[in-house]
Formats: C-alpha cells, sequence, structure tokens
C-alpha cells in the first residue's frame, strides 16, 4: 500500500513536469503575439491566486512571523526572482545556455541539502544526476557544440537553479507544519506582491485587443489554470511526500517534454541524438531515484 501511494507522488512529479514542458511552447505563441515575459507571470500566477483561493481561503496567516517570511521566500524563490532571473538571462545568452544550466537545480539542491540539514551524500544521487545532465546537454545541443559563454546571462542562470533549489528546500521544510493548498497560495499571492516592485521600471501595459484574442487568452488559462495552480499542488505534494532532493531530479525531464512539444506544434525536428538525450535523461533520473 505504501509503496503504491510513493508511485502515486512520482506520477504526479511526471505529470508536472510534462505540463511544465509544454509551457516554453504556450509562452513562445504569447511572446510572439506581444506580450512580454514579465506581463505573461503576472497574468498567469494572477489566474492561479484567484483560483486557488476559491477554494483554500480558511486560512489567511500562518501560525507565526518566522513563517510568513518562509512564505514570502518561496513566492520569490518559486515565483517572481525565479521568472524574472530565467527570463532576463534569455536575453544576455543562448537559449541553449539557459536550457542547460536551469538543470543544475538538482544539484545545487542536494548540495544545499547537504550544507543546511546535513543530509547524506548518495552516490547512485549523483551517478544519476550526472547522467541525466549528460542527456540533457544532448536534448538542447542537438548536436551542435556552439555554447557561447555569457558571463552576465550565464551567471542569471545559475541563480535561477539556485532560487528553484532554495524553493524545494523551503517547500519541503513548510509541509510539515501546512497544508499544501495553504502554502501554493501563498506563493502565488507573494509572488504578485513581490512582481510589483518592478513594474516602476518596467510598467505593466494593458493591452484589450490583444487579451481578446482566442490563441492569447487561451494559453493564459493554461498557463494559469494547468500550468501554475494545478502543477504548483501537484509538486509542492510530491516534495512534501518524496522530499526536495528526490523531487528535484525530475526537473532534468523538462527538456524532454519541451522537445517533443515543440515537434508536435511548432513543428521543430526530432532527431536520433534528441532521442539519445532523452534516454539518457530517463535513465538517469531512474538510477537516481532506485531503491536500495
Amino acid at each position: 500500500m505504501l509503496k503504491n501511494k510513493t508511485l502515486f507522488y512520482h506520477f504526479l512529479a511526471t505529470v508536472t513536469i510534462i505540463i511544465w514542458g509544454t509551457t516554453y511552447v504556450s509562452t513562445k505563441i504569447l511572446i510572439n503575439k506581444g506580450l512580454s515575459s514579465v506581463e505573461i507571470f503576472f497574468y498567469r500566477f494572477l489566474l492561479a491566486y484567484l483560483c486557488t483561493i476559491l477554494i483554500s481561503h480558511d486560512k489567511k496567516w500562518a501560525n507565526n512571523y518566522k513563517d510568513e517570511f518562509w512564505l514570502f521566500v518561496c513566492g520569490l524563490s518559486g515565483g517572481s526572482l525565479f521568472f524574472l532571473a530565467e527570463n532576463k538571462a534569455l536575453s544576455y545568452t543562448l537559449a541553449s545556455n539557459v536550457s542547460l544550466l536551469i538543470c543544475t537545480s538538482p544539484l545545487f539542491t542536494v548540495v544545499l541539502s547537504f550544507l543546511l540539514y546535513k543530509t547524506a551524500f548518495r552516490k547512485k544521487v549523483i551517478y544519476g544526476s550526472l547522467i541525466a545532465l549528460l542527456g540533457v546537454g544532448l536534448v538542447v545541443f542537438n548536436g551542435s557544440m556552439a555554447f557561447d559563454i555569457n558571463p552576465v546571462g550565464d551567471a542569471l542562470t545559475i541563480f535561477a537553479s539556485i532560487l528553484w533549489a532554495v524553493y524545494c528546500l523551503v517547500l519541503k521544510k513548510l509541509t510539515s507544519k501546512y497544508d499544501t493548498l495553504f502554502i501554493t497560495r501563498k506563493v502565488f499571492f507573494y509572488g504578485i506582491v513581490s512582481l510589483c516592485f518592478y513594474f516602476p521600471f518596467s510598467p505593466l501595459q494593458m493591452k484589450p485587443d490583444l487579451m481578446c484574442q482566442p490563441v492569447v487568452w487561451g494559453n493564459l488559462l493554461f498557463l494559469g489554470l494547468i500550468a501554475s495552480m494545478l502543477c504548483y499542488i501537484m509538486w509542492n505534494y510530491a516534495v512534501k511526500q518524496l522530499g526536495a532532493s528526490r523531487t528535484a531530479n525530475y526537473i532534468y525531464m523538462v527538456p524532454f517534454s519541451t522537445i517533443l512539444t515543440s515537434t508536435i506544434f511548432l513543428r521543430e525536428t526530432f532527431t536520433f541524438i534528441s532521442l539519445m538525450g532523452a534516454l539518457c535523461i530517463i535513465t538517469g533520473v531512474y538510477i537516481a531515484e532506485k531503491n536500495k
């Protein structure tokens, strides 16, 4: 019974990653239509928050100021700061650099977990992570060896990767005290609030004509309700049950999901090298998660 329950949370993590892999396609469509990356993040988190508060509104605040502060940290590390750093990095460096470097998050999760909580290193986690990272490289570069090093862009991507690792670890700390829906609602809330400090430098522009287009509001609904509200709930449940480090390994599967979606919807080529990379990703995650 316990094994079946554990498999269920692995299933939640897998479904979440598959959906998150498709968000790059939706985001690309919206950007091509004229929305900025900051506007896309604001609308998707606003939609997610409004829907989450309908099903989780009894508890307004954490039990103490310290926990409320950690919820604010989750909103920054798993919300506004993460997306701002990742999207800003794309303006400085290649998308392939960002896609590869962001997948170092599971390694940072293991390292931070060791430094903060004295969690023991497991060899199979390291080996599995390295194999999965090799697969990510194959999928991202797809046979091209062009890797343009840009200190600013690559540093921002590494910063985003560390932020997501922090989010997973703080989330694990909070899930022992609070309901997952309450935490998820707070992440959306503080993600929106903290983003408002960015608007004086880059004001939010209302585009009613653009928002009326079915392709625009359709993709925003997908990003807000499915990719944000539903996926954050599933991810947070997975972190609560499986742990931050184990759940973070599923991030390696994001490029695999992205390239499949791009092949179907954007008609991009799926090559043999991409297939080999996908197999490495799956193998690496399996090794990292395999029971002793």
